[in-house]
């Protein structure tokens, strides 16, 4: 299985230097639950074309990352996350990171992947990469972070790892059916989403 480097904390300078020259970057977190005010933020995860894969270890209490901050508010470097309205939150609510601009290739399957229901990592990345991902360590205790297990940074790593391969694969299936401009409006959608999860509103657009 390819290595990563894992941080505490943040990114180092050499590392942020290295996404920043991305057009792309991949990105994921984990958490104690899915409560972005409630649960805190343990891990998060970067991937890039070149599968150069790092885990931030987020210590209880910490309260900023300059380098993920400016990696991920930097203009020139589109976010790609699955389930982006759960990670933008999580970086929001713990780092006060406004994340932009974004990807979210759970978004892009529902508009291009019409033909079936299934539109979880494991479903996209089996159908578009022929990649099984073992999600054994999903709903595990990621909040002792400093002695995660190997299995766990393995999964973590494997979350970020074939997300960049499936967004392009999504785009292309956007534009064959005329439907990227749909997707690009939902994705510029999601900050504003994410700040009214945060305020505390359920769906707003419900009658």
């Amino acid at each position: 299985m390819p290595a990563f480097k894992i941080f505490d904390n943040d990114l180092d300078f050499d590392t942020l230097q290295e996404y920043l020259g991305c057009e792309a970057i991949a990105i994921d977190t984990e958490a104690m639950g899915l409560i972005p005010r409630r649960d805190r933020l343990c891990l998060v995860q970067i991937c890039n074309d070149d599968e150069n894969v790092s885990i931030v270890r987020i210590a209880q209490g910490t309260k900023e990352a300059p380098n993920l901050k400016y990696l991920f508010e930097s203009p020139n470097v589109t976010k790609v996350f699955h389930f982006a309205r759960f990670d933008v939150a999580m970086l929001e609510a713990h780092l006060s990171i406004a994340t932009h601009p974004i990807f979210c290739t759970k978004i892009a399957s529902k508009l291009a992947r019409t033909y079936t229901d299934k539109h979880g990592l494991k479903e996209l990345v089996r159908e578009l990469e022929n990649i099984e991902l073992d999600k054994t360590s999903q709903s595990s205790d990621w909040g002792n972070v400093q002695v995660l297990s190997e299995a766990q940074l393995q999964y973590a790593a494997n979350d970020v790892r074939y997300l960049l391969a499936v967004y392009r694969k999504l785009i292309n299936m956007l534009i064959r059916e005329n439907r990227y401009d749909l997707a690009k409006a939902c994705f510029a959608h999601i900050p504003t989403l994410v700040y009214l999860d945060l305020l505390g509103y359920a769906d707003v657009f419900a009658h």
